[in-house]
């Protein structure tokens, strides 16, 4: 069955190459790309009801995990040091702490951000750093005011833990937006690239 989309009279390359050539007369792959082009000069770039929404998702499912996590330690007794425990083992509840945190906010932030990418259809990667901005930028204010009201200091293993925190979300939150992103590449290879004669 013949490609309704070519000339009727010559090959898809001949309809490429002419410089008059209509939608119809273009290839589909070509078609598609150059509807792609199109969308996402018009509806591209940052989209900020993408991005905030993709924000809530974050904080939500950090929330509950660490809500979870904190029940299942009570529970289990795995974080369950008493007196002179606690100073013996500082050092191993700080790190343990902060490796749990580091991967919820990791897991979270990836949410964030595929929710963003799909809400957002086009720069999923560009919507992950939406929604790390928008989260770094309430957190970062939060844990400001409560360091000047408590007066504390950063310790050198506290800023190291903050710097892996701030670059994975970074990279979770950009990993989310383009896997969202890609379902609706999927959804356009079905409708512009696939051959209506197979």
């Amino acid at each position: 069955m013949r490609n309704p989309l070519t000339r009727s009279n010559g090959t898809e390359s001949d309809s490429r190459a002419r410089p008059g050539a209509t939608p119809t007369d273009l290839p589909r792959e070509q078609v598609g790309e150059e509807a792609r082009a199109r969308q996402r000069e018009e509806f591209g770039g940052f989209s900020f009801g993408s991005i905030f929404f993709g924000w809530l998702v974050a904080v939500g499912l950090a929330t509950l995990l660490i809500g979870g996590l904190a029940v299942a330690g009570d529970a289990t007794g795995i974080f369950d040091f008493g007196g002179t425990d606690v100073s013996d083992n500082a050092d191993t509840v700080g790190v343990g702490g902060g490796i749990v945190l580091l991967a919820v906010l990791l897991v979270s932030h990836y949410a964030g951000g595929y929710v963003a990418g799909r809400l957002a259809r086009f720069d999923g990667a560009r919507q992950g750093i939406g929604v790390w901005i928008l989260g770094t930028l309430v957190t970062g204010s939060l844990a400001a005011a409560a360091a000047i009201a408590d007066d504390d200091t950063v310790t050198g293993a506290g800023a190291i833990t903050v710097a892996a925190i701030v670059l994975g979300t970074l990279l979770a939150a950009i990993a989310g937006g383009k896997v969202g992103e890609r379902f609706h590449r999927k959804v356009d290879r079905v409708a512009f690239d696939t051959p209506l004669d197979r």
